[in-house]
């Protein structure tokens, strides 16, 4: 079963130098029927202006993963990181028992980003912080590995039984994912216009997969399509 989850029926919130779209329920945003999927509980498609930020503020309990898609972010916690994260570039947080931390748009140029929460295997863990650039060819017409339990093949470890996985497609191409029984899947379009089994998702779509064995998605334009794909217990 393949639900579709479109961009125009998401939460929005515009605060002059925010502009957010929510895939699940968050913030002042309250919808019973999006809570949330499996381990999944935020996507959040953000858009920063220039020179405008979050300050710094806590988090505790959750995985925390932002896919930066145009303009920049420098970041602070205080576990002592401190980095700018760029398109390309995936950061990676354990908030376990407890973290602060600001993002901060530093140029003129709007930065847009997906911020991802999973909840973690457990609660209590000890916080952590993480980063890595996975480049263009990486994910062109195949998927990239970004996380997973256990770190393999060069992704970030997330404390959850979840893998995430970053691809771009253009026309003619395709990829394929199987899932193991009991397995469930998200994926959300970032950019671009794809189809998966059949169904047309454009930029922003979200798509909730379950009772299905794989997962066929193909590109659908020449510009190409960016999107993310969570393989869930």
């Amino acid at each position: 079963m393949i639900e579709i989850r479109r961009s125009e029926e998401r939460g929005h919130a515009n605060l002059g130098w925010l502009d957010s779209r929510f895939s699940f329920s968050f913030s002042d945003y309250y919808d019973p029927k999006h809570m949330g999927f499996r381990s999944l509980r935020v996507i959040n498609d953000d858009k920063v202006a220039g020179g405008a930020g979050f300050g710094m503020h806590p988090h505790q309990d959750m995985e925390i993963i932002t896919y930066m898609l145009d303009g920049s972010l420098a970041h602070k916690d205080s576990m002592g990181n401190g980095s700018t994260i760029r398109p390309g570039e995936v950061q990676r947080m354990t908030a376990g028992t407890g973290i602060r931390h600001s993002e901060f748009n530093p140029s003129d140029e709007t930065a847009h980003l997906l911020q991802i929460w999973l909840l973690p295997r457990e609660r209590g863990l000890k916080p952590s912080y993480d980063q890595k650039f996975f480049p263009g060819e990486a994910k062109s017409g195949k998927l990239a590995l970004i996380a997973s339990p256990d770190g393999r093949d060069g992704s970030m470890r997330i404390e959850q039984d979840a893998t995430l996985y970053a691809s771009w497609l253009t026309t003619g191409e395709s990829v394929r994912h199987e899932l193991a029984p009991g397995r469930h899947a998200w994926l959300q379009v970032a950019r671009g216009t794809l189809k998966l089994g059949g169904k047309t998702l454009n930029q922003g779509d979200g798509a909730a997969v379950s009772n299905e064995t794989a997962l066929v998605i193909e590109g659908q334009t020449d510009e190409g399509a960016e999107f993310l794909l969570f393989d869930l217990n």
